[in-house]
């Protein structure tokens, strides 16, 4: 393999779960866990993967390992593709390729000392030389800043973060070329995550480790990795250096994840970005880009120019409506509890039904732009009318976006920059690197 040679490459990988119903079993949809990533991973390089709990980060990783079998795609190892391995050749991978789970607690057998849990992969891989086992498991404990005599206790006996170290331990005890650590110091303190980030580090600067991390952690990300993705509903939506991309965001939602990075400054001030609402369901993603349903920077229709606050939260009113999912009945119990004079909500009148859902969802009591207010105050009198589909409509037609339309295509910032976002499609000196295909 050439040193420009990936150790780990992924093209195009797919996880989906089928959504199953009836004694049959009848497939009635998917779950798009991940959903179309690449990554990349070289001899001493650390990559991580970031994003919000629910991105798919996690599937990701055991994924990659084949711990579950891929629906799509390819996961290149020294330039063979795993996911085409039989059940040996899978054995010898996993020898190469090994994983440090979230919850060290659940990753051990209680009934096992240390030293067997440290042991039992050079067990499974052949080593039948008990007292060779033994003095690897020695030596590994001390590499991870344990003594050799701990192989002899259990579990319970140790602490969040010496159980890390163990597991650190038994990872590298079959002197694997990759390590792929999913959240592995998340449930820790922030003194005893630096001395394990330090020890994993040191690791990979003595055997040339290639790392994958998976974190939720900003602060872990830019600590220990050199190249870094961006994950938001099964996609990466962003990725380069770690400097670039904590420097330059090219991605909204890559801008929210930094400025939510707390400051150890209290007189220094910073805007943090507030997102709207939850993350989509990943069995049913939205069209266009992921991301439009909660990006503060939502692109305009052409001939408008709302302040970008007004924008994103008509623009939540309108989601509302196309999926059907405004309480009109709620609204119109609003206003029969905090106005007087209403008894009943038939009583209601249009005007302070309108009143009460501006309100509800921040939009002004009037937009400046005559079209754009007669067509919400169109919509809103449907809406009263309890016909949401006609309204949605009537939104559709003055207020659709192209962020909702069309699927943003990867393109290069930089040689080794890339990110998905119809904000940067206009940028003469961005590359396109593939169009925007759906499924």
């Amino acid at each position: 393999m050439s040193a420009e040679t990936p150790l780990l490459e992924v093209r195009n990988l797919k996880k989906h779960y089928p959504i199953t119903k009836g004694i049959l079993k009848r497939e009635i949809g998917r779950v798009r866990a991940v959903d179309g990533i690449d990554v990349s991973v070289r001899r001493g390089e650390t990559v991580g993967i970031v994003g919000e709990s629910g991105c798919g980060k996690s599937t990701a990783a055991t994924t990659i390992l084949q711990l579950e079998k891929a629906t799509d795609g390819q996961v290149l190892f020294d330039g063979e593709d795993v996911t085409t391995f039989s059940k040996r050749e899978l054995k010898r991978f996993r020898r190469r390729a090994q994983m440090i789970f979230q919850d060290p607690d659940s990753s051990f057998d209680p009934r096992m000392s240390i030293g067997e849990s440290v042991a039992e992969p050079l067990y499974v891989n052949g080593m039948n030389d008990r007292a060779r086992r033994r003095e690897i498991v020695g030596t590994l404990l001390e590499k991870v800043g344990l003594q050799a005599s701990d192989a002899d206790r259990y579990p319970h006996e140790f602490s969040g973060g010496q159980k890390q170290r163990i597991g650190l331990a038994r990872a590298l005890s079959v002197n694997p070329d990759l390590l792929v650590a999913d959240e592995p110091v998340s449930a820790l303190d922030v003194s005893i995550q630096a001395e394990i980030l330090s020890i994993m580090q040191d690791l990979q600067d003595e055997f040339g480790l290639g790392i994958l991390i998976i974190s939720h952690n900003l602060g872990v990300i830019r600590e220990i990795c050199d190249r870094v993705g961006v994950m938001y509903l099964g996609q990466i939506v962003e990725e380069g250096p770690t400097d670039e991309i904590f420097t330059n965001p090219q991605h909204p939602y890559t801008r929210a994840l930094i400025s939510s990075i707390p400051v150890p400054d209290p007189h220094r001030s910073r805007d943090e970005v507030t997102l709207s609402g939850d993350v989509p369901s990943p069995a049913n993603p939205p069209v266009g880009c992921r991301f439009h349903t909660r990006c503060p920077e939502i692109i305009q229709p052409d001939g408008y120019s709302f302040e970008q606050a007004t924008w994103r939260h008509l623009m939540d009113y309108i989601y509302r409506v196309h999926d059907q999912n405004i309480d009109v009945e709620s609204i119109f119990e609003g206003v029969v509890t905090e106005q007087e004079g209403y008894d009943d909500i038939e009583e209601v009148p249009l005007e302070a039904f309108e009143t009460r859902l501006r309100e509800e969802f921040e939009i002004p009591p009037s937009l400046a732009d005559g079209t754009a207010e007669q067509t919400l105050t169109d919509s809103i009198e449907l809406v009263f009318a309890h016909d949401l589909e006609e309204a949605s409509a009537v939104l559709s037609a003055e207020f659709e976006t192209v962020c909702r339309q069309e699927k943003p295509a990867e393109i290069h910032i930089e040689e080794n920059h890339r990110a998905s976002c119809h904000l940067i499609e206009q940028d003469t000196t961005a590359v396109v690197e593939s169009p925007a295909t759906d499924d």
